[in-house]
């Protein structure tokens, strides 16, 4: 029987500290350290936050006041969502991306009007289509 990941961070009374998230992640915390390296490099601030809709602890990354990434922790890695405006969807699939992830995006279902650019935090080498992704949603108004 298979065995479904889940959303780690349930109790609303337990921060998300680097301890606590070193415990979840494992080896791949050293590359969720790294992107928030990335972050810091853009000028974006990212703040970790209950939400109880969601009864999770999410992560949300901004540039000013704009949200550019949600993260959330899970067994392993740390996943990592773009949402992108249905008028800037077709670019993404010219950016300098892997096509296992542009396969990927392509699969994933909207949400809402929006289309979810999901990624998994599990090593470095995700890192270099996010950044191009990441980067990409900045320019977006």
């Amino acid at each position: 029987m298979e065995t479904i990941n889940t959303v780690e961070l349930r109790d609303e009374n337990t921060f998300p500290d680097d301890i606590v998230l070193k415990s979840i992640l494992k080896e791949s915390f050293l590359s969720y350290r790294k992107l928030l390296d990335l972050f810091t490099s853009y000028e974006m601030t990212y703040e970790w936050r209950y939400y109880h809709d969601g009864k999770a602890w999410l992560c949300k990354v901004q540039k000013k006041k704009k949200n550019i990434v949600w993260m959330s922790a899970w067994k392993g890695f740390m996943q990592a969502t773009l949402y992108f405006p249905e008028k800037y969807v077709d670019p993404v699939y010219k950016l300098d991306i892997s096509e296992d992830s542009k396969e990927h995006f392509h699969s994933t279902k909207n949400v809402g009007k929006s289309k979810p650019f999901i990624f998994k935090i599990s090593d470095e080498d995700i890192l270099k289509d996010f950044e191009k992704v990441m980067i990409y949603k900045l320019g977006c108004k």
